[in-house]
């Protein structure tokens, strides 16, 4: 889940909405695993100059500590993410949000076959940022790869040249559809997304309605009244079933969350020449 908006309390976010993304830490609906339990991580900007990450390896659904700074935490923008390994280990380092410097960044999907590609995609990495990758996940290395490849300057085109670059190398190994990937990342300002797979069947990616929009539609829901003008969100799954609420990101589809400029448009990756 990110939330762009009014600072909101991160309580409001993680546990206030029905189908809460703790909710969906143990009732996935869309998934392709209903619990995710392999740890969890939250990611905000507040007073620092960097964004503040909170993460563990605790079932998010079971930490005390979580529900105790969820209290306290109030920020305009906001990551969360709870995981089920797709064969990594379950440790800290592996949960997302991954940051660097100003950004933040998470995955939902694979790369398939990374322990045959893994090599090949870390030796890519620029030196100068490849003492700062701490964990073993795919996630982590595509983020990496992608601030190789000029996230700072330019996300969607880094997103595609870093994509692009695993499913040529993918593709050498003899993997088949090596990407899939919902991604949502930011440097505190604006947010991408971006849903793509190599087969064309990626999971589900979903946008907010406007809420003056939502407002008109349902004047009864009072927590609607609540939300600035502003408030944006991007979630694996709906919070919860309002008619009209949420809009499913297309398939090979970026996007842009940022102030009276939302934006998308299709996705492609760029191999590399």
């Amino acid at each position: 889940m990110a939330y762009s908006g009014e600072p909101i309390l991160a309580e409001d976010l993680l546990f206030r909405p029905r189908h809460s993304l703790i909710d969906q830490s143990l009732h996935s609906r869309l998934g392709p695993t209903t619990t995710n339990g392999d740890g969890f991580g939250i990611g905000w900007y507040g007073e620092g100059a960097e964004p503040a990450v909170f993460k563990s390896i605790e079932p998010a659904w079971n930490d005390r500590n979580l529900r105790e700074i969820a209290g306290q935490v109030r920020t305009p923008l906001f990551f969360a993410h709870v995981r089920a390994s797709t064969g990594t280990p379950v440790q800290r380092s592996n949960c997302h949000p991954f940051r660097h410097g100003r950004w933040l960044w998470m995955h939902n999907g694979a790369l398939r076959g990374y322990r045959e590609i893994r090599r090949d995609v870390v030796t890519a990495l620029d030196p100068a940022l490849f003492p700062d990758l701490e964990g073993s996940t795919d996630s982590e290395a595509l983020f990496f790869l992608a601030m190789t490849f000029g996230l700072a300057d330019d996300p969607i085109g880094a997103v595609a040249r870093a994509v692009g670059f695993v499913e040529d190398v993918g593709r050498a190994h003899g993997v088949d559809n090596p990407v899939q990937m919902t991604v949502a990342t930011t440097d505190g300002e604006s947010i991408w997304i971006f849903r793509y797979s190599s087969e064309g069947q990626t999971r589900s990616l979903f946008f907010s309605t406007e809420i003056s929009k939502l407002r008109a539609l349902h004047p009864e829901v009072e927590v609607l009244h609540r939300l600035g003008d502003a408030t944006r969100f991007v979630v694996s799954e709906p919070l919860r079933d309002l008619p009209g609420a949420w809009n499913e990101v297309p398939e090979s589809c970026a996007g842009v969350v940022r102030a009276g400029a939302d934006e998308l448009r299709p996705f492609q990756p760029i191999p590399p020449t």
